[in-house]
């Protein structure tokens, strides 16, 4: 049944409380996640695997193997390939509009003006995992880097009980270009990208969103490495008539919804 909020629900308050979230209830863990992760590294990032994830990868590492890609590729369908290659040209469309270019300029006097523009070496991709799959989470992050020359572009992700990554994302993965992908999500990850462990090396730049716990560590790891921005929760207000398709409505409802449990999707 469909709820509808007054403007004296206690719910409006609820609402506004929503966006004054800071991220400070979750500070002393993910300050102590960054420190273990700095301190043991790999080590670390197994222990928070099986904590958080439920997923044990010793003995089998933390690095998506060739041949996990190749068995994401047979489970795919060619629907659903053939959508991810028309995202990947729209987007990549889009970003080339973007880029910037250098310029060099001598004035009067002899003084050469000017700016060089150079693509980072090396940067990381975090992507979420566990509740739902996001490949378009992939595209959208790893294409800017493409169009820009990064060379080297490194995702994370939380992996499944199994100790596996949705082969859907796999596959947006490979499609889009990225070269390194590791199966580790939250805080860890984040601090994985940006003081290494043995298997992961640092990166220049992480992007790509998270919940609070990442938020929270791109925050705290800033200034030791560069990040996109500090992204909140997710939030839909859609303003419908009866003249709008039900069904388009609860996709779009759904598209954020699903991101995170502090997400907000409202209908008016």
């Amino acid at each position: 049944m469909l709820r509808i909020i007054q403007s004296q629900d206690p719910l409006v308050e609820e609402l506004r409380q929503a966006g004054q979230i800071s991220g400070q209830e979750v500070l002393p863990q993910v300050m102590e996640i960054i420190e273990r992760v700095k301190r043991d590294g790999d080590q670390a990032l197994y222990e928070y695997t099986e904590r958080f994830d439920g997923a044990s990868l010793r003995g089998r590492g933390l690095k998506v193997t060739a041949a996990e890609m190749e068995a994401a590729y047979e489970v795919v369908t060619q629907g659903f390939l053939d959508a991810l290659r028309k995202a990947k040209e729209n987007i990549m469309n889009f970003h080339r509009r973007q880029l910037e270019k250098s310029w060099w300029q001598v004035d009067e006097a002899g003084n050469i003006l000017g700016q060089l523009y150079r693509p980072l070496a090396r940067v990381g991709l975090y992507v979420p995992g566990g509740r739902a799959a996001y490949p378009s989470s992939v595209l959208m992050t790893a294409l800017p880097g493409v169009v820009a020359g990064v060379k080297e572009l490194v995702m994370v992700t939380p992996p499944g009980r199994d100790g596996t990554v949705n082969p859907y994302t796999l596959v947006a993965a490979g499609e889009a270009g990225v070269t390194e992908i590791y199966k580790v999500g939250g805080a860890q990850a984040v601090a994985a990208l940006t003081y290494g462990t043995e298997t992961i090396q640092p990166v220049d730049k992480i992007v790509g969103p998270g919940n609070i716990y990442v938020t929270m560590a791109k925050k705290l790891c800033y200034g030791d490495v560069d990040i996109d921005m500090l992204a909140g929760p997710s939030e839909i207000f859609i303003i419908a008539d009866a003249s709008a398709h039900p069904v388009y409505l609860a996709a779009d409802l759904l598209s954020q919804a699903e991101h995170d449990p502090l997400a907000r999707a409202i209908l008016a």
